[in-house]
C-alpha cells in the first residue's frame, strides 16, 4: 500500500496521455487530485481522458507558468507529478523556440513557484530516454553519456537539470524518470508526431498499412502506461531515495518489425511493411535502444509487469470502445513534415500480414 490516501496531489499535464492515467490511479488510491493543463494545441490534452474520475478531480485550465493560478494549490500540495510539456521530437525540430518555451522556460518558472509556495515538496518529473541520443552501448543505464539528437532532448535535459539543481540546493525534493516509449489507453491518436506507437495503433485500428523505416531490426522496449504510472507512484512515495534519476523501460526489447507485426495482428485488418529511411528523419533517429531499469528495481522496488502482446491487446480493447473520442475530425492536426532532402523509395517491402 502506498501512502496516497488523503494526500493532496498536483498533476501537471493531467489531461494528456500518461498524466490522465496517473490522475485516475491517484483517485483510486484515495488522493485529492488537482490537474493543471493548458491544453496546448498539439500536446495531446483530451478532457475525455479523465471522464471516469471527472467528478473527483479539480482541473485548472492554466499553463504551469501561470503561477498566480497555481500558487494556492501548491501551498497545500504534498506531491507534484510534473508531466507537462511537448513530447514530439519532430515538432521540436520544426519549432525549437516553441519547444524551448514549453519544455524549459515554463518548467523553470513552475519550479521557482514550487520553491516559493511549497518548499521541499516532492516533485516527480517525466523525463525521456531521448536525452541519451544514439546509444553507445546497450542496455542504457543512467551513467550513459547524454548527447541528445534533437531540441526536445536538449530542452528536456535542461528541465531535468533544473529539478536536480533545486534539489541539491535543498529547495525541492525532485526525482526524474527517464521514460522509454510509453503506449496504452488514452494516447492522442489524432495527433501526428507523438511517437510511432500511437501511429501504429491508429493505423492498425483503421486498417491502414504500418510502415517501419530502415531494415526493421532497430530495438525498442515499449512500456505499458500502467507500468509507467506505477513507476511514478513508487517515486512519489519513496522515502530518502538513494538516487534522483531513474531509467524506466519495458520488460522486453523487440525489433520494430516485430512490433509492427504484433500490432497488425492485434488490429486484424492491417499489413506491415519495411521501407527505406528518409534522410530528413535519419538525422534524429537513435538506432536501437534498450533500457537498463536495474537502478529503479533495486532502489524503489519497481519492475514492469505487462508484456507487449498483452499491453497491445488491452490498448486495442480500450480504443474499440472509445475510438471516436480520439479521432475527432474537428480537432486540428498540425503539420508534421521536416524538409525532405531525399524521399524514400515508393515501393514498400512487406514484412508481415494478418
Amino acid at each position: 500500500m502506498r501512502p496516497y490516501r488523503g494526500k493532496r496531489v498536483l498533476v501537471t499535464g493531467g489531461l494528456g496521455f500518461i498524466g490522465s492515467n496517473l490522475a485516475i490511479a491517484l483517485v483510486r488510491e484515495g488522493a485529492a487530485v488537482v490537474i493543471a493543463d493548458a491544453s496546448v494545441e498539439g500536446c495531446g490534452a483530451n478532457p475525455y481522458n479523465i471522464d471516469e474520475v471527472a467528478a473527483a478531480v479539480t482541473v485548472v485550465h492554466a499553463s504551469i507558468a501561470d503561477t498566480g493560478q497555481l500558487a494556492g494549490h501548491l501551498r497545500h500540495c504534498d506531491v507534484v507529478f510534473n508531466l507537462a510539456g511537448e513530447i514530439s521530437h519532430i515538432h521540436s525540430m520544426l519549432s525549437p523556440q516553441r519547444d524551448l518555451q514549453l519544455n524549459s522556460l515554463d518548467q523553470l518558472t513552475f519550479l521557482q513557484a514550487c520553491r516559493r509556495f511549497a518548499p521541499g515538496v516532492r516533485v516527480v518529473y517525466a523525463g525521456t530516454r531521448q536525452v541519451y541520443g544514439r546509444p553507445r552501448y546497450l542496455p542504457v543505464d543512467e551513467d550513459h553519456p547524454v548527447s541528445a539528437v534533437d531540441f526536445n532532448g536538449v530542452h528536456k535535459l535542461a528541465a531535468e537539470s533544473y529539478h536536480r539543481l533545486l534539489t541539491e540546493a535543498g529547495d525541492l525534493d525532485a526525482i526524474t524518470l527517464r521514460l522509454t516509449n510509453v503506449y496504452g489507453p488514452r494516447m492522442a491518436l489524432h495527433l501526428p508526431c507523438q511517437g510511432f506507437l500511437g501511429t501504429f495503433v491508429r493505423r492498425s485500428l483503421c486498417g491502414e498499412p504500418l510502415e517501419c523505416f530502415g531494415d526493421g531490426s532497430q530495438l525498442r522496449d515499449p512500456l505499458y502506461v500502467a507500468d509507467a504510472v506505477d513507476a511514478f507512484l513508487c517515486a512519489g512515495a519513496a522515502v530518502k531515495p538513494p538516487s534522483r534519476i531513474y531509467n524506466v523501460g519495458g520488460p522486453e526489447a523487440l525489433t520494430l518489425s516485430r512490433i509492427a507485426e504484433i500490432m497488425a495482428a492485434a488490429g486484424g485488418r492491417s499489413q506491415a511493411f519495411l521501407r527505406p529511411f528518409p534522410e530528413h528523419l535519419r538525422r534524429i533517429d537513435i538506432g536501437s535502444y534498450r533500457t537498463d531499469s536495474g537502478r529503479i528495481a533495486r532502489e524503489l522496488g519497481w519492475q514492469p509487469r505487462v508484456g507487449f502482446i498483452d499491453g497491445i491487446r488491452q490498448t486495442v480493447d480500450y480504443y474499440r470502445e472509445s475510438l471516436p473520442r480520439y479521432l475527432d475530425p474537428r480537432i486540428p492536426q498540425p503539420a508534421c513534415t521536416l524538409p525532405v532532402h531525399s524521399a524514400p523509395e515508393a515501393r514498400p517491402i512487406a514484412i508481415g500480414r494478418t
